[in-house]
């Protein structure tokens, strides 16, 4: 082989390397931030539907501490979202919804409680408490990118 190829496929070489490079630099910087992107549409997902869950157990278990008669269309759809949850969501997240939808139910079975009865079940007074500390130390626990 002639010396004066040596060079020239040496040059060759490192232009190819550095071309590589760049291109697979490329690559892994856009699949990053793709994964990023991904990532935080998950959590706002989540949040949203748990936020979604807390407003409407909380007007359900209102009406139930008041009232006798229940409201189907609306435990329907404390239901719906649990079962959302079911898809997106950690087992300690659904099971806790789940022990929600559960105490709501029994409220309603439950004698109507009035204002002067509040501090006898003062503790109880928060059924979501359990759901609400799952959803944080799912989202808290969910690894970042």
């Amino acid at each position: 082989m002639n010396t004066m190829y040596a060079p020239a496929f040496a040059a060759f070489g490192g232009s190819a390397f550095g071309a590589i490079s760049t291109i697979v630099t490329g690559w892994v910087t856009r699949r990053r931030r793709l994964h990023q992107r991904h990532y935080a549409r998950s959590i706002s997902k989540r949040e949203r539907l748990y936020r979604s869950f807390i407003e409407e157990a909380s007007r359900v278990y209102a009406d139930a501490l008041v009232s006798d008669k229940s409201e189907i269309p609306q435990l329907v759809n404390l239901y719906a979202l649990i079962g959302r949850m079911r898809i997106l969501s950690s087992d300690q997240v659904v099971l806790a919804a789940e022990r929600a939808g559960r105490l709501i139910i029994e409220t309603y079975l439950s004698p109507n409680r009035e204002l002067v009865d509040l501090p006898e079940f003062m503790e109880e007074m928060d059924p979501l408490r359990g759901f609400g500390e799952a959803c944080r130390s799912e989202l808290h626990s969910t690894p970042s990118c």
